[in-house]
């Protein structure tokens, strides 16, 4: 069976490339970075070539990026260490977080007595930051903002600029959890004042295992992994060197094809939307996934309008890969946080959420046989409902 792989806000596949280029440094070069032999000094080298490649990107200094395992790590650093070392007292959050920041917000108010202000969305996912500017000047604690830029389930786009001027006016930190926009948009923090941002590279066809934190320069914040002086201090441990060059590969890919990669994803995404809305009756989409201006091109969030708990079952049983929410929700019988947020309680009690999300590798021949495949699922439950109205 050919499989149909449409769940790339989970994770993305490798390219070649960076396959190649990994395999390339754990053949010849094996020394530790922190090693003074010259074996070591080229591992190094390595690491601080794709570090400078990272900044130029976001157009900040290079001691300015830490290498981490993903953004799981990059956020739980941040985070923690905002509160731990950095006196933070408050949180402003919001529901639709991912679980690695949600959980940690949590556990740093059971741990530490951190008050946590949650932002509440509207129907569309969307925030309202008068509302977010009234709860920052309500308190003089000392706070933390912290919001994704692009959500992953349904795509909407935090307005990071505005945001982050805002946090700056009122001197309050802002950290967002980038880790569905990195590699995908342009991304300039040196005309975007936030203090903290995070990475994966998996999600833009590098390595698991590798990702990224930015922290602005003088921000204070220190690690909280201890051990040796890796990663300025903040991140102890040896370096994972054919990860981070994987990372880097990945990232020289996205960058140099971003127009091409872009233009591709928006035209399959369109095709998806409109083959669904001409062929599953009833069909909606959630949040602002199905806008092209205001939604993260590489998510089309879609509510079918029947229940069905095990259609990803279904498809994966067709050879198609697609998700209903956030992989880190994976295997649980109720809603998403997001989806609760977002949907009234009949669409709950009545519809099924699905997340399709894109890569420059998708076709439209896929998108086909998922849409026929969600068709004739449509109609199976269309015969049923109607053999269970006649008894």
């Amino acid at each position: 069976m050919d499989r149909i792989y449409l769940d790339n806000a989970a994770t993305t596949p490798l390219s070649e490339e960076v396959i190649d280029a990994m395999v390339d440094v754990m053949k010849t070069n094996y020394g530790n970075p922190s090693s003074t032999h010259s074996l070591g000094q080229e591992a190094k080298i390595l690491i601080e070539n794709v570090r400078r490649q990272v900044a130029d990107y976001l157009h900040v200094t290079p001691a300015e990026i830490i290498f981490t395992s993903c953004g799981t790590e990059s956020n739980n650093m941040i985070i923690k260490s905002c509160v731990n070392h950095l006196g933070v007292e408050r949180i402003i959050t919001s529901p639709m977080e991912h679980k690695c920041v949600a959980e940690t917000v949590l556990d740093m108010k059971k741990r530490r007595g951190v008050e946590v202000v949650y932002l509440r969305p509207d129907q569309k996912g969307d925030f309202d930051l008068i509302q977010l500017e009234e709860i920052i000047k309500s308190s003089d604690k000392k706070t933390l903002v912290t919001l994704m830029h692009a959500n992953n389930e349904i795509g909407n786009l935090l307005d990071l600029k505005k945001v982050a001027e805002m946090c700056k006016a009122n001197k309050v930190l802002f950290h967002s959890d980038t880790v569905q926009s990195m590699a995908h948009m342009e991304m300039d923090f040196s005309q975007i004042p936030l203090d903290f941002a995070s990475c994966s590279a998996h999600k833009f066809h590098g390595p698991k295992g590798s990702g990224f934190a930015f922290i602005r320069k003088a921000s204070g914040l220190k690690g909280i992994i201890t051990g040796g002086p890796q990663e300025r201090s903040l991140r102890a441990g040896t370096e994972n060197v054919c990860g981070i060059v994987g990372l880097g590969k990945a990232l020289e890919i996205s960058l140099n094809n971003m127009d091409q990669y872009s233009s591709h994803i928006k035209e399959i995404k369109k095709y998806t939307k409109e083959r669904l809305l001409s062929e599953v009756d009833g069909v909606k989409f959630n949040g602002r996934s199905a806008e092209e201006e205001t939604s993260l091109y590489t998510v089309l969030s879609v509510l079918l309008p029947f229940k069905d708990p095990m259609i990803g079952l279904k498809l994966d049983m067709k050879g198609i890969a697609v998700s209903q929410g956030s992989a880190c929700s994976s295997g649980a019988t109720k809603p998403s946080m997001v989806m609760m947020m977002i949907l009234d309680e009949d669409e709950i009690e009545n519809c099924t959420p699905l997340r399709i999300s894109f890569s420059h590798l998708t076709t439209k021949e896929e998108i086909d046989t998922l849409v026929d495949a969600l068709q004739e699922i449509a109609v199976s439950f269309n015969i049923e409902k109607t053999n269970i109205e006649h008894r």
